[in-house]
């Protein structure tokens, strides 16, 4: 998709997004898949852009850009994703205009749809106890699973930074994992008994079993003995899901929300939870609060006499039947 996009764009724009791309990964340090994201983004708009014979920067309107927004919202794209969309032409721009190359902004007055606040979906703790017993420790495969499994729950970690981890990154004599997240920070995150002890029988039992020599001392390995993918995490969760009898199966992000959830719950501070998911502002782990807040209300509500009209109604019921049953005796 992005080469026809990029057949449709001109030299001098492509050279430009050439010029923005090596601008995020040098001076701003983010992810591939961050930079990639950006990239897509910026293709489908230059795309749309040289279509209407927008082939450079100084051609740029506020009205084009406006024109594309109201074509993403016909597309029935959800307002967070319109508002990444917008958001990566913003950092285009800007990014044109500071070093040179375009001599104004057509975004300056832009204004970018709300994004609605989500609260994120977790698994309680029965849920998560019968996921983690689906894989079968009695094959290479089902240990390797089981650690996997059982590091995502006690480390929080994206898949991304599951995938990456190296063998030399885990110490399970202190019991601490070292992860690489977002834009290249580095980050120490002590995991528990449970993952300590799954992810010594992979070593021990599974993983030189796997290894083929090929693996470039990559942690998780595939049948092959390769690096384990993104995708193939994702399928393993859903197949164990599955198996489990949960209603929807889970991805490697539902389980970092059911991390942070689950400690903020147990009594953990915001700030600590905010290091050891790597949040580089902790507004983003804030979000866990409302979840807490919410499961607070939902208690609140089953159990206060006063706290819903159901109950009212069956506490003053069952005081009538009190004094009917006093006055009979």
């Amino acid at each position: 998709m992005d080469e026809v996009k990029a057949n449709a764009i001109s030299q001098k724009w492509l050279s430009l997004v050439k010029a923005y791309i090596a601008h995020l990964l040098a001076e701003r340090g983010l992810s591939q898949n961050t930079v990639d994201s950006y990239r897509r983004d910026i293709y489908d708009y230059l795309a749309f852009a040289s279509v209407r014979g927008v082939d450079e920067p100084s051609k740029c309107s506020y009205e084009l850009i406006l024109i594309y927004a109201l074509m993403l919202r016909r597309r029935n794209l959800s307002p967070a994703t319109i508002q990444r969309r917008l958001s990566a032409i913003t950092s285009f721009h800007r990014f044109l205009l500071r070093e040179g190359f375009s001599d104004e902004d057509p975004t300056v007055n832009l204004e970018r749809p709300k994004k609605r606040t989500t609260l994120p979906t977790y698994l309680d703790r029965d849920s998560i106890e019968r996921l983690l017993e689906q894989p079968l420790e009695s094959t290479p495969i089902g240990i390797r699973d089981k650690a996997m499994l059982e590091l995502l729950y006690a480390s929080g970690v994206r898949v991304s930074e599951l995938v990456n981890l190296n063998v030399e990154d885990v110490n399970l004599e202190t019991g601490f994992i070292r992860c690489v997240g977002k834009g290249g920070k580095e980050r120490i995150i002590p995991i528990g008994r449970k993952a300590i002890e799954a992810l010594k029988a992979y070593l021990t039992l599974s993983r030189p079993s796997i290894d083929k020599g090929i693996s470039g001392g990559a942690l998780f390995l595939s049948i092959r003995g390769r690096r384990l993918c993104r995708t193939a995490v994702f399928k393993i969760l859903k197949r164990y899901g599955v198996t489990a009898g949960l209603s929807k199966p889970p991805s490697p992000h539902v389980i970092r929300h059911t991390f942070a959830t689950h400690l903020l719950e147990g009594g953990a501070d915001l700030r600590s939870i905010q290091e050891l998911l790597g949040h580089a502002n902790i507004t983003t782990t804030q979000i866990y609060t409302h979840v807490s807040t919410e499961k607070l209300r939902q208690s609140f509500l089953k159990a206060h006499p006063r706290a819903s009209l159901k109950r009212e109604r069956e506490a003053t019921k069952a005081q009538e039947r009190k004094e009917v049953d006093e006055q009979g005796g």
